[in-house]
């Protein structure tokens, strides 16, 4: 339901005085200040603390008040009097109200049926700093923030092209949020840009407090374990995807980017992997894929060998894991369930902890909980040694959201291995990889390229190859400007 505020403004300021009143009233925090400009009687209307009170003072009363001599008539104020730069006028009260909020500045003055709306926000805010969830050996050490103005410079700075549009939209019927949709025109999909455009307009919520909210309200497919848009507090990252052909959302208040369309593999690619020479990036992005299998599969794969098919392994080993068993009183299953349970909890608890003493209760909780279990005949030694590569080889996965995916993906073929063995295992890969087909982001299929076969865009897959090579931009992107390096 949209708030009911009127956009008619009244020549006699008084009436637009005693509106604005009403509007704001029992919000102690709003200024409204009435003075002259001569002979006219004009009002200014600002938010204490988010608006710049220097500016307001030295900038606009001080010359208000004290040069009314330059005053011909009240139109003329506006070109004689406000030495601000950023300044614009409004016939709708409503524009002027939502400003306000904003942290700008509304002034009225009498005999006029406009608004003069000025640029003073100045509220408090985080610095630029490194991400945190995102380091990179090389590279820029700067993040986004959570003012969207300072985020949308950060991406000036790396596309000087008149060409970057940012487009603002106000989301949010009560928290009326800034929503920057930022693309290069040239290059990006229309039809990609009309969807996105479409299913926004679409969103009707009360408040969009972070960028989170719109990633769930606009994916394709909201019951799949996948994310299918990608996020990011690096303004590197949202560049080269603009380059790329891809469209970027920035929220005020969140320092996460959005990034659509999104494929699979793109949430396995790493900065570093682009600022180091081919051969180094290749191989890391090799111990990266394998790592990823060793995670998924090494706990359900113990769990199939162990409870069926032991044959396939040697017997010296088949004893020694039957002899580390031994006194064990739970099934495989029970005894892998347990331990990724337990590391699951373990890594959620220490997430919420304060940084000074996560690390800390990680390791120490770690290596008790894991002898405590051993001691207490809970769990056998292999299986301490299987959890502990398996959650060491799943922090390679460069995208939170993808390694959340990844690890309740575990638990399903743990589950799966349990019932029928490596058999459980194939069944389970079969029916994650057919969800993977039909799987789409904004139209583009999920796996792609990998199932519409283009030489060029695996250039940029499991092996990286030299950046000479990258001649054209990623044919399954359809984009309008299809070369980027002539």
């Amino acid at each position: 339901m949209k708030e009911n505020i009127k956009d008619e403004i009244s020549v006699n300021i008084d009436e637009n005085k005693e509106y604005l009143k009403k509007v704001f009233e029992g919000s102690s925090d709003t200024v409204l200040r009435q003075f002259y400009i001569g002979k006219f009687k004009a009002t200014l209307t600002y938010i204490d603390g988010m608006s710049d009170k220097i500016l307001l003072d030295d900038y606009i009363m001080e010359n208000l008040m004290l040069l009314v001599d330059k005053v011909e008539d009240v139109k003329s104020i506006k070109d004689t009097l406000l030495t601000v730069t950023d300044l614009r006028e409004s016939d709708k009260l409503s524009q002027g109200i939502n400003a306000v909020l904003s942290g700008d500045t509304l002034m009225m003055i009498d005999g006029l049926d406009v608004c003069y709306i000025i640029a003073t926000r100045a509220w408090a805010s985080r610095s630029v700093g490194e991400p945190s969830g995102e380091t990179t050996i090389r590279g820029g050490r700067d993040g986004f923030t959570e003012t969207i103005r300072f985020n949308t410079v950060l991406l000036r700075r790396r596309i000087r092209d008149t060409r970057l549009k940012l487009n603002l939209k106000s989301m949010g019927v009560r928290s009326k949020t800034d929503v920057v949709i930022a693309y290069i025109d040239d290059i990006v999909d229309k039809d990609i840009l009309d969807e996105l455009n479409s299913r926004l307009s679409k969103i009707n919520i009360d408040a969009i407090l972070d960028s989170g909210y719109i990633e769930q309200l606009i994916e394709d497919d909201k019951w799949s374990i996948f994310p299918q848009i990608q996020s990011t507090e690096r303004p590197d990252v949202v560049a080269a995807s603009l380059y790329e052909g891809r469209i970027a959302i920035l929220v005020d208040n969140s320092p996460f980017a959005l990034i659509v369309p999104s494929t699979f593999h793109s949430f396995f690619q790493s900065p570093d992997d682009y600022y180091q020479r081919w051969i180094y990036s290749s191989a890391v992005r090799i111990i990266r894929f394998i790592s990823i299998f060793i995670s998924l599969l090494m706990p359900a794969l113990y769990v199939a060998v162990s409870s069926f098919h032991t044959s396939i392994i040697p017997a010296q080993l088949t004893y020694f894991i039957a002899s580390t068993r031994e006194g064990v009183p739970f099934p495989a299953f029970v005894e892998a369930i347990i331990m990724e349970g337990s590391l699951a909890f373990l890594l959620e608890g220490v997430a919420r902890l304060p940084k000074a003493v996560g690390s800390t209760v990680g390791i120490v909780g770690g290596l008790i909980i894991g002898q405590a279990a051993v001691s207490a005949g809970i769990v056998s030694p292999i299986m301490i040694i299987i959890v502990s590569i398996t959650a060491l080889t799943s922090f390679t996965t460069p995208n939170y959201g993808m390694a959340y995916a990844l690890r309740i993906l575990r638990f399903f073929l743990i589950i799966m291995a349990a019932v029928t063995g490596l058999y459980g295992i194939i069944v389970g890969l079969i029916f994650i990889l057919i969800h993977l087909v039909r799987l789409k982001s904004f139209g583009i299929s999920y796996l792609s390229p990998l199932v519409k076969y283009n030489s060029s865009d695996f250039k940029d897959m499991i092996i990286r190859a030299p950046i000479e090579y990258f001649k054209k931009r990623p044919n399954y992107m359809k984009t309008q400007d299809k070369i980027r390096q002539r």
